[in-house]
């Protein structure tokens, strides 16, 4: 020990960082229960067959070493999916890391981030621990982002904008007029957060966009509409020089090799894994006029696989929750009182939810 510097006294646990002190760890509940319909997961299990194709490619692999660092045939197949060339992809665990990479390249205590409320709930999580600052701006009373609200962003002097695209928890897509008034009236890089956008009509991506707006970041994932969300496989696609600083932010060998395997099989048998979009799509447009049936029952209009509804009645989710049946609970949420999400399931599973919130409602 240095001269003159006094012995601190000893102590049997390091405190965790003071902003993180009052925070609960992220998620939504896991619960045993019959029905549930509280995260998103699609109800479908993966194509016939994709597990033993896994498994054999996996037996071909040397797991004494590395994976491929920056997963090129993973890229390129990627690449080919959306029409451009592998510099522009990059795959990371989830679409989650996705977004914290961004958050650690273009954010921190120096620069500001701005998302949209109501939005997705794990964006301010992201923020804080990139030790991001980070501003909410309002959506139109529709829970629209209009062309006023992407002033309202501007207005805030952002460096990046985080938009999920459909919205959650609402499920509307976002316009491409909306996207263009945010990235050209801002220096920011925008991403557009496409979790969901493979359940809704194709021409909703933004996709398009990327060839003329150079800050464009679009973030999709495996874990939806290809069923994959034990996986936990997301990317990105943007222009090159995103890339190359989302390099200088990731873990070494990141992405490791079974996962490059998974996702390229998955890929290979793409037409298999999205071709229960349809019955998604009957399914929620189901559930949706069933809701919209109901006495004091308030739907949006969505284009992902899960819809938000409101009621007046305080205690629901615990009612639901009682006859089996685990949704989403956002009714203590700015903007959303009363409101709770529903994840579209399997016909049965959607009728027990129609049944338990008949029951609760009565």
């Amino acid at each position: 020990m240095s001269a003159g510097v006094p012995p601190r006294a000893a102590v049997e646990r390091l405190p965790v960082r003071a902003d993180l002190a009052d925070v609960e760890p992220y998620g939504a509940p896991q619960l045993d229960v019959p029905v549930r319909l509280n995260t998103n997961e699609t109800a479908d299990l993966p194509p016939a067959g994709y597990l033993d194709e896994v498994a054999r490619r996996i037996t071909g692999l040397e797991l004494n070493r590395y994976p491929d660092r920056p997963h090129r045939e993973l890229r390129a197949a990627l690449a080919r999916r959306l029409g451009l060339s592998a510099d522009q992809v990059w795959a990371a665990n989830g679409s989650n890391e996705i977004l914290q990479q961004l958050l650690q390249a273009y954010g921190g205590p120096e620069r500001r981030a701005v998302y949209v409320r109501p939005g997705y709930s794990m964006y301010p999580e992201l923020c804080r621990t990139s030790l991001t600052p980070a501003v909410e701006v309002d959506l139109d009373d529709d829970f629209q982002l209009t062309p006023e609200v992407a002033q309202a962003v501007a207005a805030q002097d952002p460096d990046l904008v985080l938009v999920p695209s459909p919205n959650n928890p609402v499920g509307t897509p976002v316009g491409h007029d909306a996207i263009r008034v945010v990235h050209d009236t801002t220096r920011a890089l925008v991403v557009v957060d496409e979790a969901y956008v493979e359940f809704g009509a194709p021409e909703a991506s933004v996709l398009d966009l990327l060839a003329h707006l150079p800050r464009l970041v679009i973030v999709r994932t495996f874990s939806k509409a290809f069923r994959l969300a034990g996986l936990r496989l997301g990317y990105l696609a943007a222009a090159t020089w995103v890339v190359d600083d989302v390099e200088k932010v990731r873990l070494p060998y990141h992405l490791d090799a079974v996962k490059q395997v998974a996702g390229l099989v998955a890929l290979e048998q793409e037409a298999d894994f999205l071709g229960h979009r349809q019955q998604v799509a009957d399914e929620r447009d189901r559930v949706a006029a069933s809701l919209t049936a109901m006495d004091g029952v308030e739907v949006w209009p969505s284009a992902a696989n899960f819809l938000l509804f409101r009621t007046a009645v305080d205690d629901l989710f615990a009612r639901l929750l009682d006859q089996g049946v685990l949704v989403r609970d956002f009714s203590s949420k700015p903007r959303l009182t009363g409101c709770l999400r529903v994840t579209i399931g399997t016909p049965d599973e959607n009728d027990a939810f129609l049944a338990a919130l008949r029951h609760a409602l009565a």
